[in-house]
């Protein structure tokens, strides 16, 4: 934290970093960044400091428990640059998590990332204002694009008081939300769904919190209103990306609420849905298509990537590769992802909707689907589900509920039961990791 502040400060970009990337893929992002200073983990020192020599990393900094290097680093003679860094120069470059191949770095300003925070009160009730009273618990990494804009900056900006825990221990975050008299809670899907499992959730108070957001990943339904009945407090969904900012639409705080919905557009940007196969062509409310947005919180571009840049930010538009669509109130609706759209025989299934619907059986606690290869099909949807806490069922029962809520072509051929689903570092549900269980159950 006081490391990203210290890097805005001193007009310098910062790069977070994963703790637990291994040498090999900190290799790779440290060779793109080419950075001038790096600050880590002394437990981490057999790993970093040859890669450092390596890469030829001017200054390689350990830190242990506030003393170490950058304590004798600290005595030189240092001023803070004059005049402070300007509005569209670089604030940060944050790297893209490995569910895409290799990380790319999205390069932010520091224009973007104030107006991505500012744009969040536009949304606010009429009167309302985020001030100095708020407390924020963030149980994200702050590596991750979410927690930051959600919990760094979102403090900063309000001046009010952040709240972090190390790292994301149900028991852990339920005590804090309590004894922190916590007032904002930006979380994911797997996190409310992970205290909503919890035993000691039903005795705990939170009758602080008035707002909670969520984020990082499409939260079912089931959940939100479990969580909302339980909490008293709304949970508001929002939309974006680390190329976006990265929030792009906010559930209103006033106003209507629709289910399944991400809400609208923050202040100042615009989302079209365009058409898949022509990528220009503007699709009308209702109708499925691409995600694309402009505003002023949109990446400058990826470094060092100039093709990937171009493909991705075009004509001022920056094509998100999710799968959506508008009501005719301008309430954005996420399908999918583009590339994890699974034709059937033909026929388009976005995994989303075969989650959701798996998500309102009583058993199930988590649902994921991916496509997997059909030699008569070319894909069929093969899901995966983690039953509640004492709940049973079968997965002829599951994909028998599936057939009561979905088109023949849409039902997975297999649900298999698992302990847990696995997770990204950034607690995303890992699909490239389910889609070889898939591959494994198709050889079976």
């Amino acid at each position: 934290m006081h490391r990203t502040y210290a890097a805005h400060a001193a007009g310098a970009q910062a790069v977070p970093l994963n703790p637990i990337y291994t040498g090999r893929e900190l290799a790779a992002i440290l060779e793109d960044a080419a950075p001038a200073v790096l600050v880590y983990d002394a437990a981490k020192r057999d790993t970093i400091a040859p890669l450092a020599r390596r890469l030829g990393i001017p200054h390689a900094i350990a830190l242990t428990a506030g003393r170490g290097e950058l304590t004798r680093w600290a005595k030189q003679d240092l001023a803070l640059p004059d005049p402070r860094p300007a509005p569209d120069e670089l604030a940060f470059i944050q790297y893209t998590g490995g569910t895409t191949g290799r990380a790319k770095g999205v390069m932010l300003t520091h224009r973007a990332v104030s107006t991505n925070v500012s744009q969040r009160e536009g949304l606010l009730p009429t009167g309302r204002r985020l001030g100095d009273s708020e407390r924020i618990l963030c149980v994200m990494p702050l590596f991750h694009t979410y927690a930051l804009s959600m919990g760094l900056y979102l403090s900063a900006y309000c001046a009010g008081t952040l709240v972090m825990l190390p790292r994301y221990h149900p028991q852990e975050v339920l005590q804090a939300l309590a004894a922190e008299r916590i007032t904002i809670f930006p979380g994911s899907p797997t996190i409310f769904t992970g205290l909503l499992a919890h035993e000691a959730f039903a005795r705990m108070d939170f009758s602080r919190i008035h707002t909670c957001y969520s984020g990082s990943a499409p939260l079912p339904q089931e959940t939100l209103a479990r969580w909302e009945r339980a909490v008293g407090a709304p949970v508001y969904e929002g939309y974006g990306q680390t190329e976006s900012g990265p929030v792009l639409t906010f559930n209103p705080m006033q106003g209507a609420r629709k289910p399944g919905s991400v809400g609208v557009p923050v202040a100042g940007t615009e989302i079209q849905i365009v058409d898949i196969d022509t990528d220009t062509r503007v699709l009308p409310a209702g109708e499925k298509g691409e995600i694309r947005a402009r505003g002023p919180q949109i990446m400058s571009g990826y470094r060092n990537l100039p093709q990937e840049t171009a493909a991705a930010l075009r004509e001022g538009w920056l094509y998100t590769g999710d799968i959506g669509e508008l009501d005719a109130d301008g309430y954005l609706f996420i399908r999918d992802r583009k590339k994890d759209m699974v034709i059937v025989g033909g026929y388009n299934v976005y995994p989303r909707e075969v989650d959701e619907v798996l998500a309102m059986h009583p058993a199930v606690q988590e649902a994921a689907a991916v496509g997997a290869a059909d030699p008569y099909r070319g894909e069929v949807v093969r899901a995966f589900v983690v039953l509640r806490p004492g709940a049973i069922a079968t997965p002829e029962e599951l994909i028998a509920h599936c057939a009561q809520n979905l088109a023949r072509y849409k039902v997975p051929v297999s649900v298999a039961i698992l302990a847990s689903l696995p997770k990204t570092t950034v607690n995303k549900t890992d699909k490239n990791a389910l889609r070889e269980l898939a591959r494994g159950q198709a050889k079976a």
